[in-house]
């Protein structure tokens, strides 16, 4: 029983080890985190404001019983720009700003921080290899049922948009690295890679994203306010499952990717950018 307890406390000193920084990296780690900080606040903000018109215009018929269409969608925007002038088409984007900036950096900061732990643990150093790795890894040792801990908040709260758009950007960068033979991809390579990334992950999430849309201006609409799956049967019952819970999607496969491809190529520029002022 000794024996026993004294390898488990082993164990968990070297998990420990491999997990936590040391003393002497603990100065680098802070500098990366901080790092991370600035360059994912920068990526959210410019993401954000490019496409702040279009996402204001998908916003208005989310919200509205209104049949959306591709002409609809521009007469609004044409008519918003004449009668209330250029930058009216950005009028709330200041608002944004405040919950765009920090929810950027802190998304893209916890995405670095846990590909250097999980590279550290699972000896992963360096460059991250690939996530099937970690996958294939984790099964062998843990059992598959490790794969699935935490599966329904995880469902509910990353996988549809964070998650699917974070695992296929890096997929992408780990498969050009692979077959291509450069260790970075070229800018505007960058910019596709996101362009893909953000095109799936809106696209998974996005009846979620109607749902949320209605239930935030229930007060306003004059609709009652109700529950996730009441709001979700209220609109498949009025406007149907596809043109209901997809409404806007168009509009989204447009600014969806030009908003994710300008995330992911700012923040990962701007990585590079201060690693080279740092050394």
């Amino acid at each position: 029983m000794g024996n026993g307890v004294k390898e488990n406390t082993a164990r968990v000193r070297e998990d420990a080890e491999a997990i936590l920084p040391s003393p002497v990296n603990s100065k680098r780690d802070h500098r990366q985190v901080l790092s991370s900080l600035l360059s994912g606040a920068l990526a959210g903000a410019l993401a954000k404001t490019a496409v702040a018109p279009l996402d204001r215009t998908k916003i208005i018929f989310q919200v509205s019983s209104k049949r959306f269409s591709a002409k609809e969608a521009f007469r609004l925007l044409y008519f918003t720009y004449l009668n209330e002038g250029f930058f009216s088409l950005w009028r709330g984007n200041s608002a944004t700003m405040v919950r765009v900036v920090p929810y950027a950096a802190i998304q893209f900061s916890a995405h670095e921080e846990y590909k250097r732990i999980l590279g550290r643990y699972y000896g992963f150093h360096g460059e991250y290899s690939n996530i099937f790795h970690v996958f294939i890894r984790i099964s062998r040792e843990e059992g598959l049922k490790t794969l699935y801990h935490g599966f329904t908040p995880t469902v509910l709260g990353v996988i549809p948009y964070a998650g699917l758009s974070f695992f296929t950007y890096e997929t992408l960068k780990s498969l050009h690295r692979e077959y291509s033979g450069r260790p970075q991809p070229y800018p505007f390579e960058r910019m596709i890679f996101g362009a893909c990334a953000g095109l799936i992950g809106q696209s998974a999430s996005y009846p979620l994203d109607v749902v949320r849309r209605r239930m935030q201006t229930a007060g306003v609409t004059g609709h009652p306010h109700a529950s996730i799956l009441h709001t979700l049967r209220a609109i498949v019952r009025e406007e149907g499952a596809v043109r209901g819970l997809y409404k806007g999607l168009s509009m989204n496969w447009l600014k969806g990717p030009i908003a994710v491809g300008i995330s992911f190529t700012t923040f990962d520029l701007m990585q590079i950018l201060l690693r080279h002022l740092q050394s």
